[in-house]
């Protein structure tokens, strides 16, 4: 059994998620102590609980007595089963979070995975819905025949109330021989060069009350001319939506190319983002997302802060990967921390530069 200690680095749901995907995938069961240890309200908050809940039943994954705030899980797997499944956090916590936890098992399921999932779809410290549509899918498409995540409904902090609908469809299932094969079969994660900028595009979803006062012009106004000196064509879609709470995001990404060809393979997406809050001007929401967007670009990284901590347990399938990011987050660490006691790899950082290579017996 692995043991862990929910305490060690970030202290916080990242090592948890991290373990209950590749515990998964394996079928390595593991005991975590001090859960969010690091957290002001430690222990499984809504959407980790319901996230081990969806797990159990995926997988007749068996576990300890689990409730909000348990500070200790023993999680033993079973596998994951095609189908599918529906959860409702029953709150404004992260479907995004949720997903962390349950997205890399089921990309080798023996088959078609569906995921209805209710909750919050943006919120602080945390990548949205949207961004995992616009930025992390387009890296997990090599593993897989088909992966979508369709937004059917925004749901925002309190309230939540938001719906989104995960489908998969694996190309390969999980087997004995799966690790050793799978690098010969697809591409390794190799974002280290970020290129030149080609495009911007973004999205503004947000409450239809707040139409009338043109917060979305506001915010896109305000994004562009921070945005217009790159030169390049600029596009962000408005999304009013009807929701249980009044809220709302801009998320802007900027695409680049390795001389002038976009790598489709290994895209360089960088993103920034900003929410929409109560007593927060239009206008300061679209000029946060635009410099969130302008310190990633600046920092000539080819993956965003957000992003590098997603990949890590990704590299590890695919020995000789590599990601240059803005930064070594503690949610980075911390999941390098957990992927190491799962998987036979090792990771290296060298300056900002992550390399992950296999260990040899």
């Amino acid at each position: 059994m692995i043991i862990l200690d929910g305490s060690h680095l970030e202290g916080g749901g990242a090592l948890v998620r991290t373990a209950l995907a590749l515990s998964t995938l394996t079928g390595k069961e593991f005991q975590v102590t001090n859960i969010r240890a690091g957290r002001p309200n430690p222990g499984l908050k809504a959407q980790h609980l319901t996230a081990i809940n969806l797990l159990k039943k995926m997988s007749n994954a068996e576990t300890n007595e689990i409730s909000l705030g348990t500070t200790e899980l023993h999680f033993k797997p079973g596998k994951i089963k095609r189908g599918i499944y529906e959860c409702d956090i029953g709150t404004a916590g992260s479907i995004s979070l949720l997903l962390q936890a349950v997205t890399l098992p089921c990309l080798f399921a023996s088959g078609k995975i569906t995921i209805k999932v209710k909750g919050g779809t943006c919120g602080k410290w945390q990548a949205s819905v949207s961004y995992l549509q616009n930025v992390l899918l387009p890296q997990l498409r090599r593993f897989v025949e088909k992966i979508e995540l369709k937004i059917i409904k925004q749901g925002y902090f309190p309230i939540g109330g938001g719906e989104v609908h995960l489908e998969i469809t694996p190309r390969f299932e999980t087997n004995s021989s799966l690790l050793d094969e799978l690098p010969f079969k697809v591409a390794a994660i190799n974002l280290t060069k970020q290129g030149e900028i080609e495009q911007v595009r973004g999205v503004i979803n947000l409450s239809r009350e707040l139409e009338e006062k043109m917060v979305a012009m506001r915010i896109e106004s305000s994004a562009k001319n921070i945005l217009s000196p790159h030169g390049v064509p600029i596009n962000i879609r408005t999304e009013y939506v009807t929701s249980q709470s009044v809220g709302g995001e801009i998320l802007l990404w900027a695409i680049f190319s390795q001389n002038n060809v976009v790598d489709f393979d290994n895209p360089v997406i960088l993103a920034g983002d900003a929410l929409i809050e109560k007593n927060k001007k239009s206008e300061d929401v679209g000029k946060e997302a635009a410099e969130n967007l302008q310190k990633e670009i600046g920092s000539k990284a080819a993956v965003d802060h957000y992003l590098a901590d997603q990949l890590i347990p990704y590299m590890a399938l695919l020995p000789g990967s590599s990601i240059l990011p803005s930064e070594i987050s503690q949610h980075t660490k911390t999941n390098i921390y957990v992927t190491e006691l799962f998987l036979p790899v090792g990771y290296t950082i060298t300056e900002r530069t992550i390399l992950v290579e296999k260990n040899e017996p």
